[in-house]
């Protein structure tokens, strides 16, 4: 006899992947032909799509995929972080909006130094000494306030349906649980939203409310960016910091401010390339790589052979000394030679000194001790592109996983842990990555210095592709990559994404390789030339669009490294 209830499910889940084929990752690109939005979580790129078919555009969808990966994403969604917002609209009008977070105004230079001048008990990382003041909220309300069409209320609201109603959570948060639980005792403000009810761990599948970020949202929703600065919200945050000896105040938070700023710009094969300025340090370390490799034929040589990734890895390597020696936040440091820094000429300069078969030598002199520096790969991206052709590329990060661990008590929210991306040592660098150089030392108000590369490709006007990383410092290299793997190998957004990929960072003098995608072959003659050589499992989770104007079609692609991530095209 037939089991017309287990043939009705199944014909349900039939139905549901039918329905869902447009929004699948992987090496096939998901089309559409009216809007596409990618992420890191599948629930905050359908707020974004269902926000594009409400008559929003590409900054509404951006904004509401943001507040929505703060509910579905804790361990980089935020509005307790910052970031960077990249805007080139179909007009050719281009701007960036800058929410990096802040060191507080009671901060110093040597805020996290003993009496040896060493760092005390990791301080910058971990401890609520390593919160930077927040910038998300700021930074998404500017953009809303400039770019955006639909209400504020109308983006906020998807956000505080999740928080309240929850949603399924996976694996990973499953396991985030299991370490909460494990630390339960010293973040109790965070085992009372990660953990259930009986102070056990969630399981996955599980269903997690959070109603105290649905609060905090709500304030949001109503007051806007006030809503986050002063009032109920500003009052929490003040007074947990001042319970738990933090020192963000309620000054701190009033004084923030976003920034709109002009982007960096270049030019590579034809094409237009688009970055964020300082704090950021990817726009102009990708306008840079590319300079440098414009001068040498990469299709020629091949992808992924051993010449391409010796050039690769050149131009890597002069690019991030350039970022460590000159790049910081551009009000504290006003003469950084940025035009020279994205001129041919220098890469010209460049390219000369590399030698086509042999590596160069990062220059480690003077370093004398071995401190490992950290900048942590949780990071998200998310990319958009509305009916019209107006494109959005945006990052933002807690720094670490869940960013310092620590939930606000009664507001809901992880704070971030950004301190650490400053200079923590003034005047010391080491050959193990170590930078103690003068732009990113700590100051007042200062924005730390940032890897986030949101970035987009124009050709005649109109932008082509949209892309972006988390990482830490390898999202530059793999935005480079994604850029090189379409224009000069000729890839496909999704395959572009899907290879594997490298990076090196001037210090320490060490090319890590993704484990898996390059040959042994390819591996030996590389060693050959020089190159010190070590693995690891996964580099980046590159969210991308690629905007096909002679058929009129949106092309998504969502990192399968990205366990939740999609691309969602209608």
């Amino acid at each position: 006899m037939i089991n017309f209830r287990n043939a009705f499910v199944a014909l349900l889940c039939c139905f549901f992947l039918f329905s869902n084929l447009q929004a699948q990752s992987g090496r096939i690109p998901v089309k559409g032909k009216n809007g596409m939005v990618v992420s890191s979580h599948y629930l905050a790129s359908e707020v974004g799509k269902d926000i594009l078919k409400k008559g929003g555009n590409a900054v509404d969808a951006a904004v509401a995929t943001a507040f929505a990966l703060s509910v579905t994403l804790p361990s980089a969604g935020n509005i307790g972080g910052g970031g960077f917002l990249l805007y080139y609209g179909a007009d050719g009008e281009k701007t960036t909006f800058n929410f990096r977070e802040k060191a507080p105004l009671k901060a110093t230079p040597e805020m996290y130094l003993d009496e040896n001048n060493h760092i005390k008990d990791q301080s910058n990382h971990d401890g609520i000494l390593a919160v930077g003041v927040p910038g998300t909220v700021a930074g998404l309300y500017q953009a809303h306030q400039k770019q955006g069409n639909l209400s504020w209320e109308q983006l906020v609201q998807p956000a505080i349906d999740l928080a309240e109603n929850g949603f399924e959570i996976g694996e990973d948060l499953a396991d985030f649980s299991d370490w909460v639980y494990e630390n339960r005792q010293k973040y109790p403000s965070t085992a009372a939203i990660f953990l259930k009810f009986d102070s056990q761990p969630f399981d996955p599948g599980d269903v997690l409310k959070q109603p105290e970020l649905a609060g905090t949202l709500r304030r949001i929703r109503d007051q806007g960016a006030e809503g986050f600065y002063s009032g109920k919200t500003a009052k929490l945050l003040h007074q947990f910091m001042k319970e738990n000896d933090g020192i963000i105040t309620r000054k701190d938070l009033k004084k923030y401010r976003a920034e709109e700023l002009a982007p960096v710009t270049g030019s590579y094969r034809n094409y237009e390339i688009v970055g964020m300025p300082p704090p950021s340090s990817g726009g102009v370390a990708v306008i840079e790589m590319l300079n440098i490799l414009e001068g040498f034929p990469l299709k020629k040589y091949g992808q992924n052979s051993a010449q391409s990734l010796h050039l690769l890895t050149e131009a890597m390597r002069r690019a991030y000394a350039d970022r460590a020696l000159f790049l910081g936040d551009a009000n504290f440091n006003p003469e950084m030679p940025l035009e020279k820094l994205t001129s041919k000429d220098y890469a010209g300069k460049l390219r000369e000194s590399i030698e086509m078969k042999k590596a160069s030598v990062s220059d480690s002199a003077n370093f004398n001790k071995e401190h490992l520096a950290y900048e942590s790969p949780e990071t998200t991206h998310l990319s958009v592109v509305d009916q019209e052709g107006n494109a959005v590329s945006l990052t933002y990060t807690l720094e670490q996983s869940y960013g310092s661990k620590i939930v606000v008590e009664g507001a809901g929210f992880l704070l971030n842990n950004e301190m650490g991306d400053f200079n923590p040592i003034p005047g010391y660098t080491n050959s193990k990555g170590l930078i103690g150089t003068k732009p990113n030392l700590i100051a007042p108000e200062k924005r730390m210095l940032s890897s986030m590369s949101p970035t987009i490709v124009a050709k005649d006007g109109q932008p082509v592709i949209v892309i972006g990383s988390p990482g830490g410092r390898t999202i530059i290299n793999t935005v480079l990559q994604v850029i090189v793997n379409m224009i000069d190998f000729e890839l496909d957004i999704a395959k572009a994404i899907e290879s594997p990929r490298f990076h090196h960072q001037w210090l320490p003098d060490v090319t890590y390789f993704e484990s898996w995608g390059f040959s042994p072959d390819t591996m030996e003659l590389y060693e050959a030339m020089g190159h010190e050589v070590k693995t690891r499992s996964s580099q980046g989770r590159a969210m991308g669009i690629y905007i096909d104007t002679e058929n009129e079609e949106l092309q998504g692609a969502a990192d399968s490294r990205s366990p939740n991530g999609r691309a969602v095209g209608y």
